[in-house]
C-alpha cells in the first residue's frame, strides 16, 4: 500500500528497502541485549566467594540498563514499521557468558563480559555506518547506546587487568 510520506526520509516509501535492512540490524541489536540480561542475570547470582562481590554488584547495575537497551531498540523498531519479534525468533549466541563450571571463577565471567560487550560494539558501529545520512534518529539513539558499552567493556578490561597483574587471570 503506498501512503504519501515521500519527503519524511527514513519513513518514505521509496526508502523501504534500507528501512528493512536496518530493522533486521535493530531485531539483532534488541536479541543482543535480551541476552546479555539473562546472562546478566545468572553471572551476577552464580558466582561464589569475595572476589566475586564486586563483579556481581556491578552486573546487577548494568541489568536494566541493557533491558533499557532493549526497550529502546523495540520501540524503534516499531517506529520504522517493523514487528518486534518474539521469543520464537531468538537464538542464543553468547557462549562465552554461560555460567563457568566453577563458581568461584570470576575471570571466565569477565571475560565472557568483554566478548559479549565487543560483539555489541562491533554490531552498534555497524548499524551506525548503515544508518549514515538516511537515519539520523536511529543513528544517534545507536551512538547513545554504544557509548554504554564502550564503557561497560572498559571497566571489565580493567577488572581483567586487576586479575592479571594477581596472577588471576
Amino acid at each position: 500500500m503506498q501512503t504519501d510520506r515521500g519527503k519524511e526520509g527514513i519513513l518514505s516509501d521509496d526508502m523501504i528497502e534500507k528501512r528493512e535492512e536496518i530493522v533486521d540490524l535493530l531485531k539483532t541489536a534488541y536479541f543482543m541485549e535480551l541476552e546479555t540480561v539473562m546472562n546478566y542475570v545468572t553471572n551476577s547470582t552464580n558466582p561464589d566467594g569475595v572476589r566475586a562481590q564486586e563483579i556481581k554488584e556491578s552486573l546487577e547495575e548494568d541489568i536494566q540498563e541493557e533491558l533499557g537497551h532493549a526497550q529502546d531498540f523495540a520501540a524503534r523498531i516499531k517506529e520504522l514499521y517493523g514487528t518486534v519479534p518474539g521469543s520464537m525468533d531468538f537464538k542464543a549466541v553468547q557462549t562465552l557468558l554461560q555460567p563457568p563450571e566453577d563458581q568461584i571463577d570470576v575471570v571466565h565471567v569477565i571475560k565472557g563480559v568483554i566478548e559479549a560487550e565487543t560483539g555489541a560494539i562491533e554490531h552498534y558501529t555497524k548499524l551506525i555506518e548503515i544508518c549514515g545520512d538516511d537515519d539520523p534518529v536511529t543513528q544517534d539513539m545507536v551512538i547513545t547506546i554504544l557509548r554504554d558499552e564502550q564503557g561497560h567493556r572498559k571497566l571489565f578490561e580493567g577488572y581483567l587487568r586487576e586479575y592479571a597483574a594477581e596472577g588471576l587471570a
